[in-house]
């Protein structure tokens, strides 16, 4: 069983190659329960799958010096496409059999990998989101930005009928069964309302784990704004009533 982690990269020079580093780093390796009592130990292959979604600080300066490096894939956008665009890109070139979604940035720590994998491996869910509010260490969030997660993880629950802490989180882990029926078309900070929509409409029951959270501040490269509010809100509107490809 192999876990590709899906990263996309824009503008991240000062952090890719640590966040590479921590990502290989995390021993892929956990006990697992089964519901006869029985349990054993499971250890994943892995690949990284980079794409630089068009780059001009340097970051992919770094990441060509890091071709040919076991358990990675680098493919690089000519053009910024936003985050849907380099997931979308990042997927067609995966070929694990679980997906996790890491930013660049150090915001989210790999260690939590193993949380996320253990309800998937235990057959409890296919869908695992790590959630900022769920009572993991965090670093304190800027308060408007916390009210705005709150409020549009408040709409989700209504649209779709259910009662996640945290829609807008990073770190969102599926199977390739799931991955599959996806038909992902935001490009930017739509994706996030885009892709839970559709998993919540297909039927699938999000599970979720808390989670650590190491917030950036806007010096340190930051990049969503309260405006970006207004996209997410389009979007879980419009993937409410769009009819889902058969």
């Amino acid at each position: 069983m192999k876990l590709s982690v899906i990263m996309p990269v824009y503008n991240e020079v000062a952090t890719i190659e640590e966040i590479i580093r921590r990502v290989r780093a995390v021993p892929l390796q956990l006990s697992v329960g089964y519901g006869d009592g029985d349990r054993r130990v499971v250890v994943l292959e892995r690949e990284v799958v980079v794409v630089d979604d068009g780059s001009t600080d340097g970051t992919r300066d770094v990441l060509r010096a890091l071709e040919g490096t076991p358990e990675l894939v680098i493919v690089f956008h000519e053009r910024n496409q936003g985050k849907g665009g380099a997931v979308r890109t990042a997927l067609q070139h995966a070929s694990g059999d679980i997906f996790v979604i890491q930013d660049a940035d150090l915001e989210y720590d790999p260690r939590d990998y193993l949380m996320l994998l253990l309800p998937i491996l235990e057959q409890r869910s296919q869908v695992v989101y790590g959630s900022r509010f769920r009572g993991g260490p965090t670093k304190a969030m800027f308060f408007w930005h916390m009210v705005g997660n709150r409020f549009l993880t408040f709409v989700t629950n209504v649209l779709y009928d259910t009662i996640l802490t945290d829609m807008e989180t990073g770190y969102k882990m599926f199977v390739r069964q799931v991955a599959e029926k996806l038909d992902l078309t935001e490009k930017r900070w739509g994706f996030d309302p885009e892709i839970t929509a559709q998993i919540l409409r297909r039927g699938y029951r999000i599970y979720e784990v808390p989670i650590s959270y190491t917030g950036r501040e806007f010096a340190e490269g930051k990049k969503i704004s309260w405006w970006d509010a207004f996209v997410v809100l389009r979007t879980l509107l419009r993937c409410r009533f769009q009819r889902l490809r058969e």
